[in-house]
């Protein structure tokens, strides 16, 4: 860095860097408008405050990663805390700048930004599971006939969100109309204690939607008292204006409007904050107030924070969780919100949480709802959530088999994936590491990682690529083009083994309705609560711990009571899994340390080998049993916190990991579902039973002149 010691200028401060990723040279000068620096064609973007209405794609805001290696953001005119710790506009004019180059490890430039700005706080377990929303006049004899219904069903849910129809909305737009409000409509819910008590014998945790722009007015059942503490004649009738840089006020508006509903059962808030930058004082936006305040007064009154509200800008990952906003219910809105979500990690904002199915407007088509489903399984919160139209529910019942069943299965796997996801949310608060990480944060110089936009990775271990596009009705699957980076992944549905050499490839990956390629990197290791019929979220008794072949791993798996701050005392335990591999012999050890009492005792481990060979003998095992279909052997072992389960391939390829011994058998079942030719189907599964090598037989699956969805699920059967 060249500095003068004079007046900040472009001649007398610029930045070199060591590396030069672009044409644009590796100098940047401060304030410099003939080039603008970075080149914003190399931004890999941030995200953006709202999603409201959006029906597809839509410009995003610019982020901390970028292909140059470097970037530079100005927070000069952000507001500031004053000496009583309340927003205040900055006393003078001031220049607060900062540039960040880290060449292409993102990983570090995420880490310092976070050690800068602060971590992303700890959210509790509870937040992890299937959010239950919808904006609907419910009442609170038909709320809980629906979440009786999820429960007959076994459709677990462990945080259930009240619209805005909880509170009193029919009042006069001379009145300010009803969108505010914080008083229980006694109409619908006579009783909310009871209500609020049934939830929560239910294991559920319960948020209410509140907008908060119109202040407090008369008819509020806590407008008297709060009107006296802050010295307004109640008798009067004024609003109580709402104000967050107003100390008094903010007290007031915890003491009187919040906290009461808290004490009764409310678990925590949704903020739905639509009006504007005006709230107070000139320049600071309310939204990043309410965030602040909300969240901090969850801390202080022993609870982990935790809001669900809008995007505020950089530094809100502080505040979790992001509320996305009303899109639109189309195949292109769910087609953009991969990549929506994965670039918000590069402002440092991994927990989006958005409606799961759309929102609004759009059409009914029961594979987009079902798509959507799955990516919110794999997305950071899984909230579903619709408009108030009556034809909008997003209930997997409202839905015709299989789709509806499918719907079932995959929200329980969602419950299933807790420890997995509360590991990864102890990993973002501890060791800064996103829970959603785009492909190029692994892959920095490998281009493809840039190109496949809708791939990222939950955490360390698995590879996701949501399905975005409807089936093909020849094929009966969606294909949708990835990138396999190189070497060994595992689909930890289907268990098929694919290959991304030295190098790593493109290929169409093919699947029917009832899964998305999710694919386990080498060696992967996910711990999975076996179990997830209930609504209860504790620390399973019972774990599947999946794991795919290839490499050698380890991976601890974090638990603690689940909310409040026990776990700075040392109050959790690691559960640490580790495989060490060999092509032809395998260890898998597990050792628990810790506080175990968080644990449940005497838990049971299962452990799920997916994409191995049929050819394989254990020791120590009680059990194994191998499914043909996916290449999975299910192995139970007494296992007791310091065991060892030993595996050794026992084949001709005096190989561990799966071969593609019944490829034929996979062909066939792919065949006998095609809506196709059957002259064409009998030839090609001759090609295949054939014995002729598999450059042969693309080549003649190539001149068969069939449909391109056809002929991409065919070659990959071949090409893994």
């Amino acid at each position: 860095m060249i500095y003068d010691k004079k007046k900040f200028s472009e001649e007398g401060l610029f930045i070199d860097v060591k590396y030069d990723f672009t044409n644009y040279g590796g100098r940047w000068y401060f304030g410099a408008k003939t080039y603008s620096f970075p080149p914003r064609e190399h931004n890999l973007k941030g995200t953006m405050r709202t999603l409201d209405r959006a029906d597809g794609e839509v410009e995003l805001e610019y982020g901390l990663m970028d292909k140059s290696g470097r970037t530079f953001f100005d927070d000069s005119k952000s507001f500031v805390f004053d000496e009583e710790n309340m927003p205040s506009k900055r006393k003078h004019e001031e220049i607060d700048v900062y540039y960040l180059a880290y060449g292409r490890d993102y990983f570090a430039c995420l880490r310092d930004f976070y050690k800068l700005s602060g971590a992303v706080p700890l959210l509790p377990r509870y937040a992890l599971g299937n959010w239950w929303s919808r904006y609907w006049k419910y009442s609170e004899e038909s709320y809980i006939e629906l979440l009786t219904e999820f429960e007959k069903r076994n459709i677990p849910f462990s945080v259930a969100v009240m619209d805005m129809d909880w509170h009193i909305v029919d009042v006069p737009m001379e009145s300010g109309g009803g969108w505010t409000g914080y008083t229980w409509n006694n109409d619908l819910f006579p009783n909310p204690e009871r209500f609020l008590s049934w939830l929560h014998e239910h294991n559920y945790h319960v948020t209410l939607n509140v907008h908060p722009a119109s202040g407090i007015r008369n008819f509020e059942k806590m407008y008297k008292d709060m009107a006296e503490y802050l010295g307004i004649n109640p008798d009067s009738k004024k609003t109580i204006e709402f104000d967050m840089t107003n100390k008094e006020f903010v007290e007031a508006y915890f003491k009187f409007v919040h906290h009461p509903h808290e004490n009764a059962g409310v678990d925590f808030w949704w903020i739905d904050w639509q009006q504007g930058n005006n709230g107070g004082a000139s320049g600071i936006d309310p939204l990043w107030m309410l965030n602040y305040f909300h969240f901090k007064d969850m801390e202080k009154r022993g609870r982990r924070g935790l809001i669900l509200s809008r995007y505020g800008g950089l530094g809100s990952h502080r505040y979790p969780i992001g509320f996305s906003g009303d899109t639109i219910v189309t195949w292109k809105s769910l087609e953009f919100q991969p990549y929506f979500t994965a670039t918000a990690s590069n402002v440092g904002y991994t927990w989006w949480s958005h409606d799961i199915g759309g929102h609004m407007n759009g059409y009914k088509d029961n594979e987009l709802a079902l798509r959507w489903y799955q990516f919110g399984v794999f997305s950071p919160i899984n909230r579903l959530h619709s408009s108030s139209n009556p034809f909008c529910g997003k209930e997997p019942w409202n839905y015709p088999e299989p789709y509806c069943s499918d719907m079932e299965k995959i929200l329980r796997f969602r419950h299933a994936l807790i420890p997995y996801m509360y590991t990864l949310n102890y990993r973002c608060h501890c060791e800064h590491i996103p829970v959603i990480i785009p492909m190029y944060y692994y892959y920095p110089f490998e281009e493809k990682a840039y190109s496949y936009k809708n791939q990222y990775f939950l955490g360390s271990e698995m590879l996701v690529c949501p399905v975005t596009t409807k089936i093909d009705e020849d094929s009966q699957k969606s294909g949708e083009e990835c990138f396999i980076p190189a070497g060994i992944w595992t689909d930890i549905f289907t268990g098929d083994v694919y290959n991304g050499g030295k190098n790593g490839k493109s290929q169409i990956l093919c699947r029917n309705l009832q899964s998305i390629p999710v694919l386990g990197r080498a060696g992967a290791i996910i711990p999975l609560a076996s179990e997830c019929g209930s609504n209860d979220i504790i620390n399973p008794k019972k774990v599947d711990v999946v794991i795919c072949p290839g490499a050698s791993n380890t991976f601890v798996m974090y638990e603690d009571s689940g909310d409040g701050f026990d776990y700075e005392k040392g109050e959790y335990a690691l559960t640490e899994f580790v495989l060490d591999w060999n092509e032809d012999k395998a260890k898998i050890s597990i050792d628990v340390s810790g506080d175990l009492s968080v644990i449940p005792r005497n838990r049971k481990y299962r452990f799920i080998l997916r994409g191995f060979a049929r050819g394989i003998r254990f020791e120590n095992a009680d059990n194994a049993k191998y499914d043909i279909k996916t290449n999975t052997w299910t192995v139970t072992c007494n296992c007791d916190g310091a065991s060892e389960l030993e595996i050794f391939a026992d084949n001709e390829e005096n190989n561990l990991v799966y071969n593609g011994e019944n490829v034929n058998d996979k062909i066939y079942d792919f065949l006998l579902q095609a809506q196709m030719d059957n002259n064409d189907k009998r030839s090609i599964y001759r090609l295949f039973t054939s014995g002729e090598n598999k450059n042969v037989i693309i080549s003649n699956i190539m001149s068969m002149k069939l449909n391109d969805k056809v002929t991409a699920a065919i070659i990959e059967y071949l090409l893994r």
